[in-house]
């Protein structure tokens, strides 16, 4: 689990993959939102593609220090691939489970920082494990 301080500065190229990996992410979502809007049968291949992009988007963040799984922010991106790895197994779900995604993402994300960034898991003393701000991505 990532300390919440960065590991490393990203290099070009990890910045212009963080980049592509957004954009084929948001490919899939669009693809999906295509499937769902024009009422058409649902195919599990955007799903997959928004699966695969997301776990390694995830990867990449935990890496840098740039997610904290224990915090609501960080617990949300897991139920979220959690939701596409269910809309890739079972396409007839992808309606509602995208709809559910669309929402709770653009709520999550625009929730305020300390929202977004509020300790899950607390001490032994049922203090709030304390974490530095996170870093930004710039």
């Amino acid at each position: 689990m990532a300390t919440g301080a960065p590991k490393q500065k990203d290099s070009e190229f990890e910045r212009w993959a963080a980049v592509v990996l957004r954009s084929v992410h948001l490919a899939g979502v669009v693809w999906v939102g295509a499937f769902v809007v024009a009422g058409q049968g649902v195919d599990r291949a955007p799903a997959l593609l928004m699966l695969a992009s997301g776990l390694v988007m995830l990867a990449m963040d935990l890496r840098a220090g740039r997610i904290v799984l224990a915090e609501v922010a960080g617990g949300f991106v897991l139920v979220k691939l959690a939701l596409v790895a269910w809309m890739a197994l079972d396409p007839r779900q992808i309606v509602w489970i995208f709809w559910l995604l669309l929402v709770g993402s653009s709520i999550a994300s625009h929730a305020p920082k300390g929202f977004r960034h509020w300790p899950t898991k607390k001490r032994a003393s049922g203090a709030a494990v304390p974490r530095e701000s996170p870093p930004t991505r710039g």
